[in-house]
């Protein structure tokens, strides 16, 4: 029986793959939970240093379940699941990169920004619609959108609901690299083997450092950043990392 999301991993490289063809990989409430139990799985687990969201050669995501949302009445209460998604996966600590072809729409648009890194196949697509719904994005896509492109282009893509393609999108700094077709999946892993190659503490440190860059102004950035440094510092992987430096050989790091 096919699941919702399905995982792998090889090397140290944790591969989650979006598989419900039928929603065109909705972000329904099962695929949500799937995907929340592999990657904060990996974050437990010392043997996976980076990892990789992945949907199908056609659709990355195409948005929330709009069955889910279109059978909720107007009256209902908010719902806090599906706030709670967004803010766990913010949370997740190991280096995520999306690989993206085809479409990325609404909350697959929010899903691959939430990601540190994203690779697109030339034939991605990308976009928030929600407007054509009678709604607004709400797992981010504002924010990052905005943060990421500008307020003048967020905002006419956001009020629009319309959609840019992979080199508008690398233009614009929203993707690191656009690949040729059929291409995108191997290059974001081989990225993802680069940066599990690196030293695993350091690099969750890391990414923490450059996320508290959007959140915070350059005074509090730059104190978390020592705070960040200096506990890199206290690590067996800095000793090993810099020891293996001067004797000219590979280092072996633990990820402590």
């Amino acid at each position: 029986m096919a699941t919702a999301v399905e995982t792998s991993v090889e090397g140290q490289v944790g591969l989650a793959r979006l598989n419900s063809p039928e929603t065109r990989n909705a972000l329904g409430a099962e695929t949500k939970a799937a995907l929340l139990e592999a990657l904060e799985g990996w974050d437990g687990e010392p043997g996976v240093r980076c990892a990789v969201i992945a949907g199908s050669e056609r659709v990355f995501a195409s948005g929330a379940d709009i069955g889910e949302m279109a059978a909720r009445p107007v009256d209902a209460a908010p719902d806090p699941e599906a706030a709670a998604f967004w803010s766990r996966l913010a949370a997740v600590e190991t280096p995520l990169i999306a690989a993206v072809a085809g479409y990325a729409l609404g909350g697959g648009c929010e899903l691959a920004m939430a990601c540190d890194m994203i690779v697109a196949d030339e034939t991605a697509r990308f976009g928030q619609p929600e407007v054509t719904l009678g709604i607004v994005p709400g797992g981010g896509g504002t924010q990052r959108l905005t943060r990421a492109i500008g307020k003048q282009r967020a905002m006419e893509h956001v009020l629009t609901g319309r959609l840019f393609d992979a080199d508008q999108a690398q233009r614009w700094g929203l993707v690191n690299a656009v690949a040729k077709k059929g291409r995108h999946e191997r290059e974001a892993l081989a990225l993802a083997a680069t940066i599990a190659a690196r030293a695993p503490l350091a690099t969750r440190l890391a990414k923490r450092a450059v996320l508290e860059a959007e959140r915070s102004g350059l005074e509090e950035g730059m104190r978390a950043e020592r705070a960040l440094f200096d506990r890199a510092m206290a690590s067996e992987d800095r000793v090993e990392g810099m020891n293996a430096f001067l004797e000219k050989r590979e280092p072996e790091f633990r990820g402590r």
